[in-house]
Formats: structure tokens, C-alpha cells, sequence
């Protein structure tokens, strides 16, 4: 832990220097780097902003690698990508990544990037004064991101989650469907009434009420309520890999830890401002709307990079609470985690 923590004190003093150099290589730059894969919901996904923000600050770069984007409609798809191959790391929510390793599969969560759930419930703006509460949405359709086999979306756990939890609700009152992983979608959903309500991402939740297309029934990223609610932070959005991937090129694996790490030192120690510019936006609508978020919200992100023992443990409780089978019921969340790279906190 005392070369964790030296790590990360050097790196935020050597990023604020390199961070304004947004397309900076660092020693690698001048060697052939290796490009890696990713799958990320999105794009423009708040959850994931930071794997994002890695490649435009050049943070993969210092590294000797380069990050390969690839856009999906969701955690379970990503991991889908990841597990058929596609590509070699994968970002969703640890619960999902939960799921898919009961269910058997060879997955692994190697660092965090928020310490909430980091979702808005959103409800079309024709039902305004008809609903009122999380009760209110019993026998409603609800939009959640889209799933596959072996499991469900965090956005679709954490739905059933609060309806049981708020409303006394079974998880089968509403009706769960699938409403893709942009903004464009998310607005058609609500727009067309295909949906009653969403369980939403950020920036788009946002853009969503200033357009009158839906308003906020409840809102999961202030840090308190977060600790209300769940008894604890609670670790969401992470990166994860396969099995095979840790076992044959663990230094790839520090490598891409290493870059979101020091990706989430630099949002720590700048402005919602500062993160909107190296973004480099070009629609205005989006960039107003991301900044209106993160200058409230920045604090969703793990500021570190450690795995916190305590947030894992608030995914167990959470895991348990919305799945009822034997297995998940003795399931352990923290075995789903390898924090050799990002180190763990209690």
C-alpha cells in the first residue's frame, strides 16, 4: 500500500503538468503502442466518463498503450463483447459483472470508476401529477439498458431495487424493457411512450427534463443519500477483463489500470470546466448539459482509483437483495475483484 499510495502521489503532481497537454505521449510515445480494446456503454455515458477523458488526455499514451473505444448499448453487452472476444476489457456495473460470474462466466473487476449508483429516474412528462412516487409505477413499463444472457443490466437491478425497497413492490410490478445506451434512444423511448419511466444515465437524464420530455422522480448520485440508501458508497461503474487475460498478460492488465487510474487522479484535482474542454464536444446542447452535471455531480468518481472494501461490500448487500437464488445468496462480491494493480481501501 505505501508504493500505492507514493504512485499516486507522484502522479498527481506529474499530471498537473501533462494533463494540458492533451494529446501528450509521455516516454512511450516515441515506440510502437499497443492498442487495446475496450467495451464501454455509450457513447457519452457519465458512468464511464473517464475512459473516455484517458484517451483524450493522452493517460493510455503514457502508458505505451492506446485505448480502442467501442461503444455498446450497455454493462451486459460489453461483457459479452469481452467474453466472446472482441475485445480484451469491458466497463459496466459491478453487479452485472456479478451476474455474469454466476452464471459461470471467467470475469474479473480490476478498478473502479464511481463510488455511487449514479442513475436518475426519470418519468415522461404526461404523467407529471399522476406520478408521484416509486409506487406509482406499479404495472408501468420501465426502461432499463438492454440485457443478454447470463444476466441483467445494473440499471434493471438497481430499478427492481428501489421499487421493492420504496414501494414494497415485487420486482415483477413493472415492466422492464430495453432502451439502448445514448441519448437518441433514451428520448425516443420516452417521446414515442414506449416507455412510462427510465432509469437513466447522466448527462442525458438532464437534457431530457430541460427539453420538458420527462422530469426527475428520484435521483441515486449524492454521496449521503448514496450512504442512506445502500448502507454505504457503493462501487457501480468499474473495468473488468477475463480469467485468461490475467493469467497470460498481467502487465496489459496494469497497464490499462494504470491509465484509468491516473485518469481519475486528474478528474479529482480539476473542474467540471477543465473536463468538458479536453472532452472537446462539439454540440453545444451536450456540452451545456454535461457541464450542468459534473459541476454537481464530479463526486460520483472514485477519486483514487483503490478498490474500496466497504463498496464492495454494499454491492454484496445489494446482490443479495435483488437476487434470491442459493448461489447468489452465498455469493461474495470481493471474489470478483483482483485490486493486485489498483490496491484496495478499506
Amino acid at each position: 500500500m505505501q508504493q500505492r499510495r507514493t504512485f499516486l502521489s507522484h502522479t498527481g503532481q506529474w499530471l498537473l503538468g501533462a494533463a494540458s497537454l492533451h494529446g501528450w505521449a509521455g516516454p512511450a510515445g516515441a515506440q510502437a503502442r499497443q492498442r487495446v480494446a475496450i467495451a464501454v456503454p455509450g457513447p457519452g455515458n457519465l458512468l464511464f466518463l473517464p475512459i473516455t477523458l484517458a484517451g483524450k488526455l493522452g493517460m493510455d499514451r503514457a502508458e505505451g498503450i492506446e485505448l480502442d473505444i467501442r461503444y455498446v448499448g450497455g454493462g451486459p453487452q460489453a461483457y459479452r463483447d469481452m467474453l466472446e472476444r472482441n475485445t480484451d476489457f469491458a466497463a459496466g456495473g459491478l453487479a452485472a459483472l456479478a451476474l455474469q460470474k454466476l452464471s459461470g462466466k471467467p470475469v474479473v473487476g480490476i478498478v473502479p470508476t464511481t463510488r455511487v449508483p449514479a442513475y436518475t429516474l426519470l418519468v415522461r412528462m404526461d404523467l407529471k401529477g399522476k406520478v408521484k412516487s416509486i409506487q406509482d409505477l406499479d404495472g408501468k413499463v420501465v426502461g432499463v439498458k438492454g440485457h443478454v444472457p447470463g444476466g441483467r443490466s445494473t440499471s434493471q437491478l438497481f430499478a427492481e431495487y428501489v421499487m421493492a425497497r420504496g414501494a414494497g413492490s415485487q420486482a415483477d410490478a413493472v415492466n422492464y424493457v430495453s432502451v439502448g445506451q445514448n441519448y437518441d434512444n433514451q428520448h425516443a423511448a420516452l417521446a414515442s411512450g414506449t416507455v412510462d419511466a427510465i432509469m437513466g444515465d447522466e448527462p442525458f437524464a438532464t437534457r431530457l427534463v430541460k427539453e420538458k420530455v420527462a422530469f426527475v422522480l428520484a435521483d441515486y448520485h449524492d454521496l449521503e443519500t448514496t450512504r442512506q440508501q445502500m448502507g454505504g458508497l457503493f462501487l457501480n461503474g468499474s473495468v473488468a477483463t477475463r480469467d485468461d487475460v490475467i493469467a497470460s498478460r498481467p502487465e496489459l492488465v496494469e497497464k490499462v489500470v494504470r491509465t484509468i487510474t491516473r485518469t481519475l487522479v486528474w478528474i479529482n484535482s480539476h473542474t467540471a470546466r477543465d473536463m468538458v474542454d479536453a472532452l472537446g464536444l462539439q454540440d453545444p446542447k451536450e456540452q451545456a448539459a454535461l457541464f450542468d452535471v459534473l459541476k454537481v455531480q464530479k463526486r460520483i468518481y472514485s477519486p483514487d482509483g483503490l478498490i474500496s472494501d466497504s463498496q464492495v461490500a454494499s454491492v454484496t448487500r445489494f446482490l443479495h437483495a435483488t437476487e434470491h437464488t442459493p448461489a447468489a445468496r452465498a455469493f461474495d462480491v470481493k471474489t470478483l475483484i483482483n485490486a493486485r494493480w489498483a490496491g484496495s481501501a478499506p
